[in-house]
């Protein structure tokens, strides 16, 4: 008897991807967020010619992001294959992918935006008699139309990832994801400064950027405060060319942010070569801060490959050391050559070769002449540079340690007492009860405007008061968020702040925060905000410097991922409110400092983990003395 085997036939399992998916799956490289096609779209109409260039956002791009420019415009079939994928008129064979000079080559950024967002495209030709209206939504086409319209194009992208939910809520606040597309803005601005640039926001205009010099334009989205404060780079080779501007070693910050390097005007991330302006401001800033340049350098597109990364803000060069030194060489000559290093000037000024202490010999009658002058029969051998006196005159030592002569004691703490406009002292207690560390003793001492010196029954602590003051603000500033708002100290004249563009839209993220810690300050137009109260424990005093180095310090722990919002705010304002070394203390100030550093749930280190006093007992004193 013979068995039937029956053989199972499986059906095909591979087959092409839908294109809305393919473009959708392309979409999450290209546009991972609204900034992301804000760079697209205005890379692209500055390769289409353009000359003014206006960016148009609401609801920080997830409702609208529109650019319109006055370039060449598109045809009625470049318009539709514009959003086809890898579609361009960038490059047409590989070769061309080592000469690019343009901003966009890939061809995927149109198609992924119409993947994710619903588009409107408008776009005119100068020879054309009129323009083309295209509607795409989900990769598909809605509406293809003539219009009217001006010369050049205008491209709306509208509800961001309507049709991708999961990708939408993956976005940031509204304040956050405007911080990323003004940077992109800055980055594309900065790139061409001979071209119109504006930028608009929920109907009210961020940036007007007439076209201009380069420094007009780092000024113009920057700040006024770099107007006098950077270098000028210039260098050229056979090899590459290097131009730009470096701020000057007090423009340092502890934060980057205002640092910009150019290929071929195309903004690019480079540590290796932000490690080469480092090196060239070595030892005239601090090891943690960092200084502003806009960098831009030109070199041949066969040198380099940009192709390696789909954001095209990283690339390789064919020989990184040659970049590397030159950059450099660069900013360390146009630093020496506006004085800014010391250096050594081995040419003879003409002007001094006339002067008579080199042009006539110094003859036995001018030096008799000159011994024989009431000037130098009083300049004695005590007084000399060279003479070195054999008998000791140290044992004068101890008047170095006394108080200056008609001087009190009283009279001298009175002078550098520091107290806020109302005459207050700073510090005001936490608590009113005595700490138990300064019950026992009378008496603390402040040495150096620095340190606390706390004694103890078995020895004594000695106190950082920053890093003490530091400690006791960030438990106060914890409290008010918590839901206890400090006091709010009103301001007799109200302060105005002007910031960056960058700086604005974070303060404007942080105000909700600031008021429940005593700050009371409000939006005044275009960047510009008013300080009309501080924290009632705060002394006053260049507010608005104090604001500024806030929102640096916050962006400098914006680095760390593992902090919320709230708490980087509070450790910056924390950080910044602490009174500085070589600030005199009241006894009563002193006191109050020590029993609140005491009465914090951790007093012995501030929130950065810096230690607050240091502990010495003495029994080790003792044997530091070899006793």
């Amino acid at each position: 008897m013979q068995q039937n085997k029956q053989i199972l036939i499986l059906p095909d399992i591979i087959h092409l991807l839908p294109d809305n998916i393919a473009n959708q799956i392309a979409a999450g490289e290209v546009i991972q967020r609204p900034a992301s096609a804000v760079k697209e779209l205005m890379e692209n109409a500055v390769d289409a010619g353009a000359t003014e260039i206006k960016l148009i956002i609401n609801d920080a791009g997830k409702s609208l992001i529109q650019v319109i420019d006055n370039g060449k415009g598109m045809s009625e079939t470049d318009a539709r294959m514009a959003f086809e994928r890898h579609a361009t008129s960038k490059i047409s064979s590989i070769d061309d992918l080592f000469k690019i000079k343009t901003m966009g080559f890939r061809g995927e950024a149109l198609a992924s935006i119409a993947a994710v967002a619903q588009v409107e495209l408008k776009t005119k030709r100068l020879e054309d008699e009129t323009g083309i209206l295209l509607e795409i939504e989900n990769s598909i086409v809605k509406k293809q139309e003539p219009i009217a319209a001006a010369i050049g194009t205008s491209i709306a992208m509208k509800n961001l990832f309507f049709n991708v939910p999961a990708r939408r809520n993956f976005l940031k606040s509204n304040p956050a994801e405007l911080r990323h597309i003004v940077d992109e803005f800055i980055r594309v601005a900065m790139a061409f400064p001979e071209l119109f640039f504006s930028l608009t926001s929920n109907g009210q205009q961020v940036f007007h950027l007439d076209a201009g010099t380069l420094k007009q334009r780092i000024v113009q989205l920057l700040g006024n405060n770099y107007n006098a404060k950077v270098v000028s780079v210039q260098e050229e080779t056979d090899y590459m060319n290097i131009y730009g501007f470096v701020g000057k070693p007090e423009t340092a910050k502890k934060t980057r942010g205002d640092q910009y390097f150019f290929v071929n005007n195309r903004f690019i991330k480079s540590a290796y070569l932000n490690h080469a302006v480092m090196n060239a401001f070595d030892s005239m800033i601090a090891k943690d801060s960092f200084p502003m340049y806009a960098l831009f350098i030109d070199l041949d597109p066969a040198q380099l490959d940009i192709n390696v990364h789909p954001t095209k803000q990283e690339i390789k060069f064919e020989d990184e050391k040659i970049v590397y030194a030159f950059v450099q060489s660069a900013v360390k000559h146009a630093l020496a050559q506006f004085s800014i290093t010391p250096t050594l000037d081995f040419e003879l000024d003409a002007s001094i070769q006339h002067l008579d202490a080199v042009s006539k010999p110094f003859t036995d009658e001018k030096k008799s002449t000159a011994t024989s002058s009431s000037l130098y029969s009083t300049f004695t051998k005590k007084n000399q540079a060279h003479f070195v006196e054999s008998k000791s005159e140290l044992r004068h030592w101890k008047d170095l340690y006394g108080e200056p002569k008609g001087v009190s004691g009283e009279q001298s703490a009175v002078s550098n007492n520091l107290q806020n406009k109302q005459g207050n002292e700073i510090f005001t207690p936490l608590n009113p009860q005595p700490s138990p560390f300064t019950s026992h003793h009378s008496t603390l001492t402040q040495i150096h405007n620095t340190f606390i010196i706390l004694p103890t029954q078995n020895g004594y602590y000695l106190v950082n008061q920053q890093n003490a003051h530091e400690r006791v603000l960030y438990e106060r500033f914890l409290l008010a968020v918590d839901g206890k708002p400090m006091a709010t100290q009103q301001s007799l004249f109200p302060i105005t702040i002007d910031l960056a563009m960058a700086d604005a839209v974070l303060l404007n993220e942080l105000l909700p925060d600031l008021q429940h810690l005593g700050y009371t300050i409000e939006p005044f137009g275009n960047n510009t905000f008013v300080l009309q109260g501080t924290p009632a424990d705060i002394a006053e005093g260049n507010e608005k410097a104090a604001i500024e180095k806030m929102l640096e310090q916050y962006k400098h722990f914006s680095n760390d991922l593992k902090y919320s919002k709230r708490e980087k705010l509070i450790r910056s304002l924390a950080l910044q409110q602490a009174i500085k070394p070589g600030t005199h203390l009241t006894e009563k100030e002193i006191k109050n400092l020590v029993e609140d550093l005491f009465n914090c749930t951790t007093p012995n280190v501030t929130a950065n983990g810096k230690p607050t006093y240091l502990e010495f007992k003495k029994d080790e004193l003792n044997k530091m003395f070899g006793r």
